[in-house]
């Protein structure tokens, strides 16, 4: 199970990068939009324009701050820990899926199986976090069982 933990951390390591480029492209596109904007006789046209490119960069600077945070909680996490319980960086399977608390990357494939890497922050997350094998949770008002934790 070690290796599918170290194989979940990366794919979370690779969404948060992808992020974080993805983020700074958008930032290189404002600034460029925002200085190839020549000033006209439409005055309005120019400001409204520049104004426009400033949001854009302003929105991808929250993204890259954002990404940036992600990437901290992952640098948190050791995927080659066993674990007991259910805390940051342990694969917990349940009888309603299979869970990587690590951070909110979404749905996970390795070797066929469907993983979520789901933040112990959201509100599943906190559902689960503390919880040993064998525990069971509800959600939605359906009881769910945790069958195993690495």
């Amino acid at each position: 199970m070690i290796e599918i933990k170290v194989a979940l951390y990366q794919a979370c390591v690779e969404y948060v990068e992808e992020r974080i480029n993805r983020a700074k492209e958008n930032i290189q596109a404002a600034q460029e939009a925002s200085n190839s904007e020549t000033k006209s006789s439409a005055g309005d046209k120019y400001e409204t324009a520049r104004a426009m490119a400033q949001l854009e960069k302003e929105k991808a600077l929250g993204q890259l701050n954002e990404s940036a945070k992600l990437k901290k909680a992952l640098e948190l996490i050791h995927p080659d820990k066993p674990m007991e319980q259910a805390e940051l960086g342990s694969l917990v399977i349940t009888s309603a899926g299979n869970f990587y608390l690590s951070i909110g990357a979404g749905k996970l494939q390795h070797e066929g199986q469907i993983y979520f890497a789901l933040s112990p922050a959201s509100p599943l997350g906190q559902q689960i976090i503390g919880k040993k094998a064998g525990d069971q949770y509800s959600i939605n008002g359906k009881k769910v069982s945790i069958k195993a934790i690495y």
